[in-house]
């Protein structure tokens, strides 16, 4: 860099030579900017583990703390405060102070705060107050263990770090980004840190994952403990109100009820999803309407919105902390374990101070009964100087240096000269010994926890546990998701066309033939006359090459999906037959399905969804040799290979032509369904319960603990909550249900066994009636189950139990009936029991009925107020008791 000098204001010793100065500024630029990269990550971005604080968040908390009188302060001042403080405006001051107050940890707080779950802001400084929480006032704060620091312009001192007793960092969460680095934290429910906290003082695991004010469900499945490179996936919480609504009660942590009703009709134009119009409801509690189009499904829809809008956001935790003045990537459980490590320092240092407050106290306690009670305060009358007062004092106390824990000092001898007359004419030695008492006992409880410092520390987050965990408890709800095609539950949005001549397909055809409704995400298989197969990505004209034979949406990974053809070979002349599948293939990627000859072509095709084999009619040319010119071929015969496969020779004879004589039936058989219990779904992946082997036509039975059943059909894509299911398998029309209930119109418990009559899909049924109020206790569709009751049979009788074994004993009725009446005052509580005949199972035709042990307990004591229930057969049997079914 050069600097050009004014000539007039150059030295007489020098010429005009030196009017070009050169500047080394090597390095220069290198400096600055690590300096300033230092500084944003230092000073602006990245929290200190210490109290898991930015500088600005950590101000914030200073100011107040000196400001607090256990009173509301107006933002507007806890700003100005808090300038004197951090030297960068108060914009960013207020923004903190608003972050920190919708997190309702540390701040108590008062006025429009805005909600994170609407996007809300809040309402002006002058216009909202705060104060800190007695939470904040008892873990953050305790000038004697703080370190301090002067202020930016050196007139007042602030803190280097708070010190705090508590994982404020994970509970809090941050986010902030830095010059060349970002740190994320994902916020965590205070009570399994505490717990955590304590199961890390007694070395044992601790596993923690993030929980959100906004609820939702996560799926920690690829979490690594916050770490770098993990990943959390978050899902609002959708209930199915009926077959046209879907409801939104609870969103994904960094969303907001606009943003997600604004995603939904993105989608909605987009053609994803089909919906006739959205709602946002939410006042004190989140509740958007999503109102379904005609004909849709809405567990696909739910899926749909899952896959895409913002009802399924991911997160990225990237755990970057300031540890010793450097920014340091670590995990949460390693903050955590520094956390809980300081909190027991600080513990031990608070300890310390006590103890060194409670020895003072003793000593100084112990000094003035020895000048009082041996009256060395009179023999310091004489004394003509103020010298000669402190010799006679220490003279007195010379016999008694021994018993202290260190030298009498001079300040110790100007205290007992401030003890007042008044003070020394009412001195009750009695109370000064017990107050003494009191210390040392103090004193001995100190060294004790000194000396136990780990179950102190316990005893103190136990403590917070007990003071301030009540109702915080987890909000966002853990579970696994399973992976949404997107291409299964897209909205039909768009239309297939095809140019068989031609050789196009495309949505824009539409002059074309019509082949079927697809999406704009999806793939197109096609089949040519050539034998050429290729997979291409559905667009407006797309040329695949001419005489297609067969184009459709292409499914990924559909096995049931068969493709039956007949090929002449080009080279030999023979007519090859092969079945097969295209699970997964490379798209705009051309695959041969013949021998790969000149001149090959494809007889006969047919696709097939569930792999069934056609018989189909062989016509030979006249002019060949063969004897039988006309001949059958079943498919069946030929096995599923895969798409390289030549096939099985079918003639060697010229053929004329092929023509259909008969469809045929699936080769495959029944499809074998798993129910997983976690994810709430159906599969085809040996995961989780063994339901059975479907056809069409077969069905699945669903108890839910409420008292109703619904028969579902086995569609991968049907949506089950957990939570809710009492029984869930594959129905076959003879299950026989055994339930206990209470019935609130007649003000009793009732047992009863039935058959689902009822042969409606997808319909909820109630068979414990319809009355507010009524409630199921325990169902089981094993055929032997035992329930064993805990009831009274008076009012303040005593706790008894019974067994119930209602097969044998009690007929099956319809659905609808009350059945048999239990003597019971009140049942406190049922449970299932193994079954009678345990670990066997009832053969009902070619299906194995499994016994499902599920409990749901009772909770009624006192009925409650309701309608008549409209059942139907309602007439009661005699007493249960009377029957003999208790053993």
């Amino acid at each position: 860099m050069s600097e050009i000098l004014d000539p007039t204001e150059l030295p007489e010793d020098q010429n005009e030579n030196t009017l070009h100065q050169q500047t080394v500024v090597s390095g220069l630029y290198e400096n600055w900017f690590l300096e300033y990269a230092s500084y944003v990550i230092l000073e602006r971005a990245v929290p200190a583990v210490e109290d898991g604080l930015k500088p600005v968040q950590r101000r914030i908390l200073h100011a107040l703390n000196e400001m607090d009188d256990g009173r509301f302060n107006k933002v507007a001042n806890v700003i100005g405060q808090t300038m004197q403080y951090h030297p960068h405006g108060d914009a960013s001051i207020g923004d903190a102070i608003t972050t920190i107050g919708q997190k309702n940890l540390v701040f108590d707080i008062q006025g429009n705060w805005g909600d994170i779950r609407t996007g809300d802001g809040a309402a002006a400084p002058r216009y909202i107050e705060v104060r800190l929480s007695k939470f904040g006032n008892d873990v953050i704060f305790n000038p004697q263990t703080t370190e301090w620091q002067l202020s930016y312009d050196g007139r007042k001192k602030e803190p280097v770090t708070l010190p705090v007793k508590f994982p404020l960092l994970l509970a809090m969460g941050v986010e902030g980004i830095a010059v060349g680095l970002s740190t994320k934290i994902l916020p965590h429910n205070f009570i399994e840190l505490v717990e955590a906290s304590i199961n890390i003082l007694k070395e044992k695991p601790v596993t923690l994952f993030p929980d959100f004010l906004t609820g939702g469900y996560i799926d920690v499945s690829n979490y690594n403990d916050g770490g770098r490179g993990g990943k959390a996936r978050i899902r609002a919480k959708i209930e199915e109100f009926d077959k046209k609504t879907l409801i939104i009660r609870e969103i994904p942590f960094g969303t907001t009820t606009t943003s997600i009703k604004d995603s939904i009709i993105k989608a909605n134009d987009d053609g994803k999803i089909k919906i006739k119009k959205v709602e946002d409801l939410t006042s004190k509690d989140v509740e958007i309407h999503v109102h379904l189009a005609p004909g849709v499904s809405p567990d696909i829809t739910i899926d749909a919105l899952y896959a895409f809008t913002e009802c399924e956001v991911s997160a990225s935790p990237n755990a970057c902390v300031i540890i010793g003045e450097k920014p340091h990537f670590v995990t949460v459980t390693e903050i955590l374990k520094i956390n809980t490590n300081q909190t027991v320092q600080l513990l031990e240092r608070e300890l310390q101070i006590r103890r060194a407050e409670l020895m003072e106290k003793l000593l100084y306690s112990s000094l003035e009964k020895i000048f009082i009670e041996n009256r060395i305060y009179r023999k310091i009358e004489e004394c003509e100087t103020f010298e000669a007062v402190l010799e006679t004092i220490d003279k007195g106390l010379k016999p008694y240096k021994k018993q202290f824990y260190r030298e009498i000092t001079q300040d110790d001898l100007l205290r007992l000269t401030e003890i007042r007359i008044k003070r020394i004419s009412k001195y009750d030695g009695f109370k000064a010994d017990e107050l003494m008492r009191r210390l040392e006992q103090e004193l001995a409880e100190v060294d004790d926890n000194l000396a136990n410092l780990t179950r102190y520390a316990i005893s103190y987050f136990k403590d917070l546990l007990k003071k301030y965990g009540k109702g915080r408890e987890r909000k966002t709800e853990v579970r696994a998701f399973n992976t949404i095609a997107a291409n299964v539950v897209a909205a039909a949005n768009a239309k297939l066309y095809v140019d068989r001549e031609g050789g196009f397909v495309g949505s824009g055809l539409k002059k074309d033939e019509f082949v079927s409704d697809c999406s704009d995400i999806d793939d197109i298989i096609i089949f040519r006359r050539d034998g050429k197969c290729l997979v291409t990505k559905i667009q407006d004209k797309t040329f695949v090459g001419k005489d297609i034979i067969y184009c459709a949406v292409f499914k990924k990974n559909d096995e049931r999906k068969v493709y039956n053809i007949l090929y002449l070979d080009g080279k030999s002349g023979i007519t090859m037959a092969k079945r097969f599948s295209v699970t997964a293939v490379t798209r705009d990627r051309e695959y041969d399905l013949t021998m790969g000859n000149p001149k090959s072509k494809v007889l006969w095709f047919s696709a097939n969804d569930n792999g069934e084999a056609e018989i189909v009619t062989i016509n030979l040319t006249a002019q060949s040799s063969a004897k039988n010119k006309q001949f059958d071929y079943n498919f069946a015969e030929v096995g599923i290979k895969n798409r390289s496969a030549q096939g099985n020779i079918l003639t060697k004879y010229p053929v004329r032509k092929v023509s259909l004589k008969s469809g045929g039936v699936s080769t495959l058989g029944g499809v074998d369904i798993w129910y997983d219990e976690h994810l709430g779904r159906l599969n085809r992946d040996e995961r989780g319960k063994y339901l059975g082997n479907f056809d069409n036509g077969a069905g699945i039975l669903v108890v839910y603990k409420d008292g109703q059943y619904e028969l579902t059909n086995y569609n991968l894509t049907n949506r089950y909550e957990p939570s809710e299911i009492a029984v869930l398998e594959k129905f076959s029309g003879e299950q026989i249900l055994s339930a206990v209930y209470y019935e609130h119109n007649q003000k009793s418990h009732y047992v009863k066994r039935f058959k689902v009559e009822t042969t409606t899909q997808d319909k909820k049924f109630s068979f414990i009636g319809d009355a507010k109020g009524s409630k199921l206790l325990a169902v089981s569709a094993d055929q032997f189950p035992r329930f064993e009751i805990s009831h009274q049979m008076k009012d303040k009788g005593p706790l008894e139990k019974m067994v119930l074994e209602p097969e044998g004993f009690i007929d099956v009725r319809g659905w609808k009936a009350l059945g048999a009446k239990l003597p019971f005052a009140k049942v406190k509580e049922v449970k299932l029991l193994p079954p009678k005949r345990n670990n066997e199972r009832d053969v009902v035709g070619n299906t194995m009925i499994s016994s499902n042990l599920i409990v749901v307990e009772s909770e009624t004591d006192e009925p409650m107020a309701a309608e008549t229930p409209d059942m139907e057969n309602n007439e009661t049997e005699q007493p249960a008791k009377q029957l003999g079914l208790f053993s």
